[in-house]
This record gives C-alpha cells, sequence and structure tokens, in this order.
C-alpha cells in the first residue's frame, strides 16, 4: 500500500462498539478541566475569532439529516453539505431550506458511496460508486474516466439546484474526492460551465503541516490528506474560486473516543478562514447500510448540543460564522 494510500488507511471506518451514552459536563466543570490539561490555546480577552463548521453527509440517512436539523437550530453549525446521489436529499431539501440565511448549504460531491446519478460505465460498472481506495489508485495513475465523472459531477450540482432551489454555497467531497487529480479538474470546468465562478466557495482539505501537528489529532490521516490537496487552493485561486484557509476536524470516528477533547485541539493554530468539519447525527438502518461510521456520530451530535459546546466557544473566545462571512 503506497503513499498517500497508507496514510490514508482506515479513512471512514468505525469502530463498531457499543458505548455508553456520553455525559458532558456542565459549563463549570468544562472549564475547569479544560483548563488544567492545558488545552485552552485560542482567543485572547480582548477578540473572538471566527470559524465556519460545517456538517458533513446531510441526507445520506434520514438519522443524519435529523441529527443536523437539530443542531442547525440549536446553531451549532454555521454550515452543512449534502449529498445528492441520496433518495432522501428530495425530503431534506426542503427541511433544510429554513436555514438557507442562517448557514452556508453546500453539495457534498460523492463519488464514492452508494450509486451516482446517472450511468457511469467505466468509474461505476457494477452500478455502485467505488471505494475510495480504488478511485486514490486510478486518480494517482491519472487513469479516471474524466467525462463520466464531469457528468456526474454536473447531475449532482442540478439535483441541488432542483430540490433546493438556489445554487449551492459552496462544494466540498465525500472522503475529500473534489482535491483529487481529475476531478478537481472536472470540479472546475463544471462549476465554470454553470457560471458559478466566483459564487460558490470550495473546501481545501489541506492544511499547513505545522499546524496539523501543533493540533496533534490524527496527524497521519490529516497529513496524508493535505498531501492529496496539495496545490488545490491556488488553483482554485487561479480559477476566481475562494477557499478556506486553516482546516481541521479529522477524527478517528471511534464511538469511544473523547470527541470533546480533540474538538478543543480542532481551535488550535486556526488559519484566516478556519473551516472545521464534523459528522453529527442519528444512527439509523439506512446508515448502518451505508457507511461503517455510525455509533461515532451520536458522540459527536451530544457534544455540539451540549453545554459543554458552548461553554468552550466562550472559553476560547471563538465563535461560529459561515464560511461566506468572510469571504
Amino acid at each position: 500500500m503506497g503513499f498517500p494510500l497508507r496514510l490514508l488507511h482506515g479513512i471512514g471506518q468505525d469502530w463498531l462498539h457499543i458505548c455508553p451514552k456520553p455525559n458532558y459536563p456542565s459549563p463549570e466543570r468544562s472549564d475547569i478541566r479544560l483548563q488544567r490539561e492545558g488545552l485552552i490555546i485560542v482567543g485572547t480577552a480582548e477578540a473572538y475569532f471566527s470559524f465556519c463548521l460545517c456538517a458533513d453527509d446531510y441526507a445520506l440517512s434520514p438519522g443524519i439529516s435529523r441529527g443536523i436539523l437539530e443542531a442547525l437550530g440549536a446553531g451549532r453549525l454555521s454550515a452543512t453539505s449534502v449529498m445528492t446521489t441520496r433518495p432522501f436529499w428530495p425530503i431534506g431539501a426542503r427541511e433544510l431550506r429554513q436555514f438557507k440565511a442562517k448557514a452556508d448549504i453546500g453539495l457534498h460531491l460523492n463519488l464514492t458511496l452508494g450509486s451516482p446519478l446517472g450511468e457511469m460505465p467505466a468509474f461505476a460498472a457494477s452500478g455502485g460508486l467505488p471505494a475510495i481506495s480504488r478511485v486514490l489508485k486510478a486518480a494517482r495513475k491519472r487513469e479516471l474516466p474524466e467525462a463520466e465523472i464531469g457528468l456526474e459531477i454536473s447531475r449532482q450540482l442540478d439535483m441541488f439546484c432542483e430540490h433546493f432551489g438556489a445554487a449551492p454555497a459552496f462544494v466540498d467531497g465525500h472522503q475529500h474526492v473534489q482535491v483529487l487529480p481529475q476531478i478537481r479538474a472536472k470540479l472546475f470546468a463544471c462549476l465554470d460551465e454553470k457560471g458559478f465562478s466566483g459564487k460558490v466557495w470550495l473546501r481545501d482539505s489541506s492544511d499547513r503541516a505545522w499546524r496539523i501537528l501543533r493540533r496533534g489529532v490524527e496527524v497521519t490521516k490529516a497529513l496524508g490528506i493535505a498531501w492529496l490537496g496539495r496545490g488545490f487552493a491556488r488553483e482554485a485561486a487561479w480559477r476566481g474560486y475562494a477557499t478556506n484557509e486553516g482546516f481541521s476536524g479529522c477524527s478517528a470516528f471511534d464511538p469511544c473516543h473523547d470527541y470533546a477533547a480533540d474538538f478543543v485541539r480542532y481551535l488550535r493554530a486556526p488559519g484566516r478562514r478556519h473551516l472545521i468539519m464534523c459528522h453529527p447525527g442519528y444512527c439509523d438502518e439506512a446508515l448502518v447500510a451505508a457507511d461503517p461510521v455510525t455509533r461515532s456520530r451520536e458522540r459527536e451530535l451530544s457534544f455540539l448540543l451540549s453545554p459543554a459546546f458552548t461553554a468552550m466557544l466562550a472559553r476560547t473566545r471563538a465563535r461560529l460564522a459561515p464560511l461566506s462571512d468572510a469571504l
């Protein structure tokens, strides 16, 4: 298994343990613990810094959508990206419209889960999208069927606009496929054809190595993703697309892990337009049938909805904002 496949081994995996439901501490206990462990390292008493918190995978399953809607309604997210390839998107789109003015709603480009919206005889010969390992290998050799991928990107964008009634505020990708060679080129071309240049921002899934090391969370995975995304922000800017500057949120997807401790580290060494990805939601049968990341999503949602989350933001002088506000 070569680089970066070795670095990304296990991406999207979940430990299917049955863990006790997390009991996050009160704001007072949370502040004491964070101070004791030396985890509060960003912000000052004089000023806030803003960051975008984006929930991936909206419409992957009804339970995922329900959890994200709950977090949006509670003001615990500033963006979400949706999977328009899933059968739950049309209904989910209607429920999501109420947050259009409050959060960035974008397309979660999907080329590795479930089925595509149209026929892809070379890329998805069996009717199902290939695993990320196969896509990475083909992208490294520049053997991806670009024409098929371009058409599928166009279909997913059209499906977003048809049901949401507006263009996406941004585009990112499931398992970060938007930054891969060949795929990024077709994404730029498709966005240009639809007149979206300068109107949507794109997720840069990479960050500087020193920032990743400073945070110390899933370092190998984060460095591997950064290696894959090298040059993406520069190319996007040349094509007229803004991107985030600073990226964190890589997770082991372990439902028994202390997600709260990881999250405060995601705030370390923030970029000028910092973006944190997350994967909250409720586990249901549709999710279990489609994706290995299951119970850890409920742990993330529990933390985001807890008093400990708002206490952490207050203590670190951090606040949520759509990335479009910073552009």
